[in-house]
């Protein structure tokens, strides 16, 4: 199944229905008086968190949502029914946005939360409501009122305790497979990672964390290299970081390590604040094992500490989850994103909303601009 974390939806709450104007018109009934019903409530639009759900996958194909309408009021004393809510299904760890301002309007975490999203407008009093010793045949009523209607921005923001970050071909899907059993695809080549994945950890005593295998960062990432810095808004509540190296590479682990922390700054630096857990990868390998103690011994001048493990074997991963649970108990809950708190681009002043648009799109407007002049022409045309 696609993963899709992010969606632009149009809801419309459903209008409030019409007071009615009438009059009670009954044998032996001389003087019946004013009978018109009060209209029905329109339609809210709620959100409810469903943990069956993993991706806002629904939303990118129909993008529109409109309650029903309540039901106008009649005659004889009767009242318009109210229309049902309309229920959106969202995966917990939804993020809420406007879409014209980016601020943030509901951050869904709980399974099973509802929040209004639009409220659906009042029914109008019918004129029954009206009468009075001096005005005992009222010949008005009240319409109903309109129904919120909104434009949002749907993020969803995976709920994990640690997340897993490094090069591509680290390791990193095979360490979550290790420690959990998540079963993420792995292969002998880069990026085999395309979307996060999420595994339950099980600890001694019955204590328990969610890890997340993010899709590899590689320098220049903050500029569109790679898979970008697409996925690091889900890492926004982790309470730590497990950075993985790939001890196999014949080059400056140090440097990798800087690398990648970099990138984690330019993309927010909450994010570079997170504690982290290093861990060496792949000391199964002779060179590589004596490439991790030499990464051991420079990132302790810094007071860092290095633990060197291997996925494939298991060695050192029971020191490796020992330390990440002292991290995780001791870290305070997750700061929000300096994104999230200011949601303006520092510079130009556009939303955040406006600068982190759909690759497909994106995508569709490059394979545009590297077409002839000709074939530019004649899409044209068409549309």
């Amino acid at each position: 199944m696609q993963f899709i974390d992010e969606a632009e939806i149009f809801v419309k709450a459903g209008d409030g229905g019409a007071g009615a104007v009438a009059f009670r018109r009954e044998k032996f009934v001389p003087r019946g008086g004013p009978s018109g019903g009060d209209g029905g409530n329109g339609g809210d639009i709620v959100l409810e968190t469903d943990e069956r759900l993993t991706t806002l996958l629904d939303f990118r194909f129909k993008r529109e949502y409109r309650a029903k309408n309540g039901e106008p009021g009649r005659g004889r004393d009767q009242n318009g029914h109210a229309a049902p809510e309309l229920v959106l299904k969202v995966p917990p760890g939804t993020l809420v946005r406007d879409a014209d301002t980016s601020e943030v309007l509901a951050d869904l975490r709980e399974n099973g939360r509802r929040w209004v999203l639009a409220n659906g407008g009042r029914g109008g009093l019918g004129n029954m409501n009206f009468a009075t010793s001096t005005l005992q045949a009222p010949r008005f009523a009240q319409p109903g009122t309109e129904g919120e209607e909104k434009r949002v921005r749907l993020e969803l923001r995976l709920l994990a305790d640690v997340g897993v970050v490094g090069f591509p071909n680290a390791g990193k899907s095979t360490l979550v497979s290790r420690l959990s059993r998540a079963k993420p695809k792995i292969a002998d080549y880069p990026f085999t990672t395309l979307q996060p994945h999420l595994g339950v950890v099980q600890y001694r005593d019955g204590r328990s964390f969610v890890l997340s295998d993010l899709p590899g960062l590689i320098e220049g990432a903050h500029r569109g290299a790679g898979l970008g810095h697409r996925f690091l808004k889900h890492m926004a509540r982790c309470r730590a970081i497990i950075h993985l190296i790939d001890a196999s590479q014949d080059r400056d682990l140090a440097t990798d390590f800087d690398a990648i922390n970099r990138e984690l700054e330019l993309f927010d630096p909450a994010l570079r604040r997170k504690p982290q857990i290093v861990a060496a990868n792949k000391i199964d390998i002779p060179e590589a094992r004596e490439r991790a103690q030499a990464l051991r011994k420079k990132l302790k001048r810094r007071k860092i500490d290095a633990h060197l493990v291997s996925g494939a074997t298991g060695e050192g991963l029971d020191e490796l989850l020992d330390a990440t649970m002292r991290v995780v108990d001791s870290a305070p809950l997750p700061a929000p994103l300096e994104r999230d708190a200011h949601p303006i681009v520092p510079g130009n002043g556009a939303p955040i909303a406006a600068a982190m648009e759909d690759e497909r799109e994106l995508d569709s407007r490059a394979r545009v601009a590297r077409a002839p002049a000709k074939v530019r022409r004649s899409r044209g045309r068409r549309t």
